[in-house]
């Protein structure tokens, strides 16, 4: 297996996450009747707007402040507008405002701890500073600061522990554009199964969710990209067991029949399910002979996966199984050492070789692709237009939305999700034979 290639001095890098500055924002903004304040100049706000409408936030129920530091205070430091800031929004009818601090603030050296404990006695609602400069990491590290803070913070640790229950992680941390559907597919079966969701961290979750985590006697991580130091964290302080772990996400077949196994072994529920694999697989057996999806056209054609190990490592089964394509190029966006074991595994099941890059960046990707030269790319947009020159005939466009292609959340996960991964490859199929050109003028 072909690792990733050495940087050179003449590449430029482009990455495809945000900094830790945007995955914080994105965390705390799953908080519902919270605020969010960001400490940083106008520009760095832009990634608050964009971290508010990946949480589908309403803008009605939902306040985002800046207090939009100029040079002055870049220079010599903005406590006293951060102050006076949080002074402003003393009366607003929230339970927390989080203090986010961008790359300025925490250069000249803001202490955002400090003003938040001394202006604590002078507000209603929680004060929750989060350190979160853009240069401590990817947006992946700023979900985990972000979570890490939050239990610290607002988690209660006198509460009785109930049976059967579970606390969701980092369902946020993921490359579908709609992962809200993911979210809600997992609630589902896990509602039917019977095992009581204690809290969400984080997407609309409340803070008394939040303050009850500890209640909770298990957790599930939805995400290979962010969230396990904060399962490790629950474990480790709450005794918290984590289930699912070290499984790939349950997109396609194979994937979500492990994926729901695993679930109903641990919960002695087994025999749940399995009538849930069942009547999935019942499902998308009965819609394919229906609809006739052309997945038989791509039989051992040569594909390359270009996402987040969340996406990205699950979708290298469901493309070998499902589609009968032959991954030869796998991309992720992360590189830790949990995302290499855990493709690494998936590779090795399946008897792969593909040429690999972990924190793969645009020039990677584009260099990659000249070299493998596959006919289906599964990827964004991004790889539509590095693709550009190259024998790519099909770019089945899945993760990172460049452009709002999609109104409607559509789950990945589950049985319906394979249906979905289905159609986003059969309308690039179908649009691939389009005509160029007019070849005919109508009669009217």
């Amino acid at each position: 297996m072909a690792g990733s290639s050495t940087s050179s001095s003449e590449a430029c890098t482009d990455p495809y996450l945000r900094c830790a500055f945007n995955g914080a924002a994105l965390t705390a903004l799953g908080i519902s009747h919270s605020a969010l304040l960001a400490h940083s100049p106008q520009g760095c706000e832009y990634l608050v707007n964009n971290a508010f409408a990946s949480q589908e936030c309403d803008y009605m129920e939902t306040m985002t402040l800046c207090t939009k530091l100029c040079v002055d205070e870049i220079v010599h430091g903005g406590e006293d507008i951060l102050a006076r800031t949080i002074r402003e929004v003393k009366d607003l009818p929230i339970s927390a405002l989080f203090v986010l601090s961008a790359c300025g603030p925490e250069i000249v050296g803001d202490d955002i701890v400090g003003v938040c404990e001394a202006l604590q006695p002078e507000v209603k609602f929680r004060l929750v500073p989060i350190e979160s400069a853009g240069f401590r990491g990817s947006q992946y590290d700023g979900i985990d600061i972000a979570m890490d803070t939050i239990l610290k913070k607002l988690v209660k640790d006198d509460v009785e522990k109930i049976p059967g229950s579970v606390c969701l992680v980092a369902p946020h941390a993921n490359a579908n554009p709609t992962w809200p559907a993911d979210l809600a597919w997992v609630k589902q079966v896990l509602f039917r199964m019977g095992i009581k969701v204690v809290a969400t961290l984080t997407h609309r979750t409340p803070i008394a969710e939040i303050e009850n985590i500890a209640s909770a006697e298990t957790s599930l991580l939805l995400s290979h990209d962010a969230g396990q130091k904060a399962a490790d964290y629950l474990s480790a302080t709450f005794g918290i067991e984590q289930v699912c772990k070290g499984i790939p996400l349950p997109i396609g077949m194979t994937n979500t029949q492990r994926w729901l196994t695993a679930l109903g072994d641990r919960f002695d529920i087994l025999k749940t399910a399995e009538e849930i694999v069942a009547e999935g697989e019942r499902m998308v057996m009965a819609t394919c002979r229906r609809k006739w999806p052309m997945a038989r056209f791509m039989y051992r054609t040569p594909a390359a996966i270009v996402a987040d190990a969340t996406v990205g490592i699950p979708l290298v089964r469901f493309v070998t199984e499902e589609m009968e394509m032959t991954p030869e190029l796998v991309a992720l966006y992360t590189s830790h050492r949990s995302v290499w074991e855990l493709l690494e595994g998936e590779l090795k099941s399946l008897g792969l070789n593909p040429k690999v890059v972990y924190g793969t960046d645009v020039y990677k990707t584009r260099k990659s692709l000249q070299e493998v030269r596959p006919r289906v790319v599964f990827g964004s947009t991004i790889e539509r237009h590095a693709s550009e020159g190259l024998p790519v005939a099909y770019v089945v466009e899945v993760v990172r939305m460049m452009r709002q292609f999609r109104m409607i959340n559509r789950e990945y996960f589950g049985y319906t999700g394979i249906l979905n991964l289905l159609e986003c490859v059969q309308n690039e199929w179908v649009m691939g034979w389009r005509s160029k050109e007019r070849r005919y003028e109508a009669k009217w």
